[in-house]
C-alpha cells in the first residue's frame, strides 16, 4: 500500500521512431529516456552510469542533437528521431566515428563507448554548424583542435582512460 499522500504517475502512450524503427509505448510521465530504452525496448546500447547527467555513459542523439537519456524524460520524445550508437550502423557498416574509435583503440573495457561515440557524432555536428565552444574561435579554424574536440567531449568520462585515444579518433572523424 501506498504511504498517505503519494500520488502514482499518469501514464500516457508516446511514438519514437528508435534507430529508425517507430515504436508506441505506454510509459509513466516521470520515465526517462535511459529507462524507456533499457528496461522497455530492449536497447542496451546506452548505458546507466551515474543516473545523474554527470557522466555522459547514457549520450543519445535526439533529432541529432546529443542528449544525457537518463535526465531526458520519455513524453518529451514523442514523435521525435532518438538515435543510438547502435543505429549508427543500421547494416553493420559502422559509422565513420565508430570506425575512427576502432582504428584508434579509442576504447578499453567500452563500457562509457556508445555515449562516447554518440557524443563525438553530435560534436562534430555542432563544429559543421557552427555552434561555438570555450575552446576557442572555430569559425577562423574550422579544423578542430585537440583542445576543441577535448572541451567538447568534457561531458563523457571514462573510467580507463582513454581519453587521448578518443580525441585522436574524433580528430580521424573529423577529417574524414
Amino acid at each position: 500500500m501506498a504511504p498517505a499522500g503519494y500520488r502514482r504517475g499518469v501514464e500516457t502512450a508516446i511514438t519514437t521512431r528508435v534507430d529508425g524503427t517507430t515504436r508506441t509505448t505506454r510509459v509513466d510521465t516521470r520515465t526517462t529516456l535511459l529507462d524507456l530504452l533499457r528496461e522497455r525496448l530492449g536497447n542496451t546500447s546506452p548505458k546507466k552510469g551515474c543516473d545523474h547527467g554527470q557522466c555522459g555513459a547514457c549520450t543519445v542523439l535526439l533529432d541529432g542533437r546529443r542528449v544525457l537519456a537518463c535526465l531526458t524524460l520519455a513524453v518529451t520524445t514523442h514523435d521525435h528521431d532518438v538515435t543510438t550508437a547502435d543505429g549508427l550502423a543500421p547494416d553493420g557498416d559502422l559509422h565513420p566515428v565508430q570506425q575512427a574509435f576502432l582504428d584508434n583503440d579509442a576504447f578499453q573495457c567500452g563500457y562509457c563507448t556508445p555515449g562516447q561515440v554518440c557524443s563525438a557524432v553530435g560534436a562534430l555536428a555542432e563544429l559543421a554548424q557552427g555552434h561555438p565552444s570555450h575552446a576557442g574561435d572555430i569559425t577562423a579554424d574550422p579544423e578542430p583542435t585537440r583542445a576543441e574536440i577535448a572541451e567538447r567531449m568534457s561531458g563523457n568520462l571514462c573510467r580507463c582512460g582513454a581519453y587521448t585515444n578518443i580525441i585522436t579518433a574524433v580528430e580521424q572523424a573529423a577529417r574524414g
